[in-house]
C-alpha cells in the first residue's frame, strides 16, 4: 500500500497488504523471459449510448455477470530479509542465524483480457513480488508470471496458463462521456468479489499528483463508483459490460473511499500491453521540444495574433539534433494540434506524443508569425534518461554559467558531466564536473553528436579535468 501526501489529502494506491511471517520462505523464482506472442483482444468500439431517450433499468445483472468472471484476485508474496535481534542470538550462544526470512503478502485485482491468459493489473500490485497467485471466480488458484511492467502508467501484464478462460470485452475509452454509468469490480478489503456502481465524474485528469514522483503519464478517468483497498488492478466497466479502464487509486483524506476514484483508460492500458508483450519494454515517441509550463495567457494569445479562444502550448526551446529540430520547429512556435488532436496543455502534448510509436509521423499544426502551418515530424524514441551519455552518467552542454561556477576558460568546450550514479560501470573513469571535449578527436557540442560518435568497445575521449586536458579510453559494453 503506497501513500503519497499531497497537501492535506492522501493519494492512495490500492494494494491490500496481508502480512504473514514464514521463516522457511522459499528463494525468489527466476524472472521469466518476456512472451512474444500477441494476445487476441476482443473489442467493441460502439458508444455506450446512442442518445435515445432513457429507458428505466431495474437491474444490470445480465450485463455484469459475464464480465465478473474475467475479474480475478491477485495475491502477491514478497520475501523479506530481517536481522535477528542480537539479544535473542545470545540465548543460543550466538549460534542462531543473523538473519531470517519472512513473507509479506498483498492483495489486488486483475482482468483477463485474452483467451491465452494475459491479465491487466497495476504495477503497484505486482511490484517487488517474488510469487504471484491468481484466484478465478470458479475457484481455480493458478500461478502467474510477470510479463512486463510500466511504472510510469502503473500498468502491469501478468499471465496464467489455463484453458476455458473468461475474457473481458474492451470498449473504446475515448468515447466515454461524463455521466455514463460505470461499475467497479474487484476484491476490496478481501471480502470477496464486489461490484459498485457510479458514473464517469470526469475525464482526462492529468494533474492529480498520483505518479508525480516518477514523472509518470497521467490521463485518468475519475469516477464515484466505490473503490477501496484491494480494488487496484480491477475493472471499470460500462453499462454494456465492456472494460473501459483499470482501477488504480483514490483521493482521500482518511484512506477510505469518498467517491473520488481514478482509473487508467483501457485504450492507454492496451497500448502499453501490446508494447510490453512485443518488445518487453514500452517504446514511446520523442519529439524533442521544451514547453512553457505556465498557462497560456490572453495577452500572449493577443501578441501572437490568434483568436481569443485558441488553445495550445508555446515551444520554449528545441533540443539540438532532435526530430523537432530536423523537421524545422522553432522557438516560439505555438502548437495547436498533433494529428488533428487539439493540444490544450503541456501534459496533453506529452501524453499524445508518448503514445505514438517511434518512427511514426506526427502532423504538428502550429502558428508562426501569425500564419498557420503543418509540419511533419518523424518521431524518435524517448529515453527515460534524456541526459544520459554513458550508463549512469548524465551530461549537459557547457554553459557560460557553468564556466563561471567551475572556473573553466573559454577555450574549453564540450559536455560537462553533471552526475555519476553510484552503480554506474563508468564511475571509476568519469566524475562530476569533468568536461568531455572530443570523442575520437571530434568535438561534441551537444548530446546528439556525442551519441552518434560512441560505439561498442573502446572509445577515445579527450576530457578536461581538474585544470588539465588529457586523453582517456572508455570501454562501452
Amino acid at each position: 500500500m503506497k501513500f503519497h501526501l499531497r497537501s492535506s489529502l492522501v493519494v492512495l494506491a490500492f494494494t491490500l497488504p496481508v502480512f504473514a511471517a514464514d521463516p522457511a520462505a522459499a528463494p525468489a523464482p527466476a524472472e521469466p523471459a518476456p512472451a512474444k506472442k500477441m494476445p487476441v483482444l476482443v473489442t467493441d468500439e460502439s458508444p455506450v449510448s446512442q442518445g435515445a431517450s432513457p429507458v428505466r433499468v431495474t437491474s444490470y445483472a445480465d450485463v455484469i455477470e459475464p464480465v465478473q468472471k474475467a475479474v480475478v484476485s491477485v495475491y502477491s508474496t514478497r520475501i523479506v530479509h530481517q536481522r535477528v535481534n542480537p539479544f535473542f542470538r545470545q540465548l543460543y550462544g550466538d549460534q542462531g542465524p543473523a538473519e531470517r526470512d519472512s513473507k509479506e503478502k498483498g492483495l489486488g485485482s486483475g482482468v483477463i483480457v485474452s483467451p491465452d491468459g494475459y491479465i491487466l493489473t497495476n504495477n503497484h500490485v505486482v511490484e517487488g513480488a517474488d510469487e504471484l497467485n491468481v484466484l478465478l471466480t470458479d475457484e481455480r488458484d493458478l500461478k502467474a508470471k510477470v510479463i512486463g511492467t510500466d511504472p510510469k502508467t502503473d500498468i502491469a501484464i501478468i499471465k496464467i496458463e489455463a484453458e476455458n478462460l473468461p475474457v473481458a470485452i474492451l470498449a473504446d475509452s475515448d468515447k466515454l462521456r461524463v455521466g455514463d454509468v460505470v461499475f467497479a469490480i474487484g476484491n476490496p478489503l478481501e471480502v470477496g468479489q464486489t461490484v459498485t456502481m457510479g458514473i464517469v465524474s470526469a475525464k482526462n485528469r492529468r494533474s492529480v499528483h498520483i505518479l508525480d514522483d516518477i514523472h509518470g503519464y497521467q490521463d485518468f478517468i475519475q469516477t464515484d463508483a466505490a473503490i477501496n483497498m484491494g480494488n487496484s488492478g480491477g475493472a471499470l466497466v460500462d453499462a454494456k459490460g465492456r472494460l473501459v479502464g483499470i482501477n488504480s487509486a483514490i483521493l482521500s483524506p482518511s484512506s477510505g473511499n469518498i467517491g473520488i476514484g481514478f482509473t487508467i483508460p483501457i485504450n492507454l492500458a492496451a497500448s502499453i500491453m501490446r508494447s510490453l508483450i512485443e518488445t518487453g519494454t514500452v517504446s514511446r515517441g520523442y519529439l524533442g521540444i521544451s514547453l512553457d509550463p505556465n498557462p497560456v495567457t490572453a495577452e500572449l494569445i493577443e501578441q501572437l495574433g490568434l483568436p481569443k479562444e485558441t488553445k495550445g502550448v508555446v515551444v520554449s526551446d528545441v533540443v539540438p539534433g532532435s526530430p523537432a529540430e530536423k523537421a524545422g520547429l522553432k522557438r516560439p512556435d505555438f502548437v495547436v494540434s498533433i494529428n488533428d488532436h487539439v493540444i490544450s496543455s503541456v501534459e496533453e502534448l506529452r501524453l499524445t506524443v508518448a503514445q505514438m510509436p517511434p518512427g511514426s509521423v506526427a502532423k504538428v499544426k502550429l502558428v508562426r508569425d501569425g500564419l498557420e502551418k503543418v509540419i511533419d515530424v518523424t518521431l524518435g524514441k524517448l529515453t527515460e534518461n534524456p541526459n544520459e551519455l554513458f550508463t549512469g552518467v548524465n551530461v549537459t552542454p557547457l554553459t557560460d554559467e557553468a564556466r563561471r561556477r567551475l572556473g573553466i576558460g573559454g577555450r574549453i568546450n564540450g559536455l560537462v558531466v553533471t552526475d555519476v550514479a553510484d552503480d554506474s560501470p563508468f564511475r571509476d573513469d568519469l566524475v562530476a564536473n569533468m568536461v568531455i571535449m572530443e570523442i575520437y578527436r571530434t568535438a561534441v557540442p551537444d548530446l546528439a553528436t556525442a551519441r552518434t560518435l560512441l560505439k561498442h568497445g573502446r572509445n577515445l575521449l579527450t576530457v578536461y579535468d581538474q585544470g588539465a586536458v588529457r586523453i582517456m579510453v572508455v570501454a562501452v559494453p
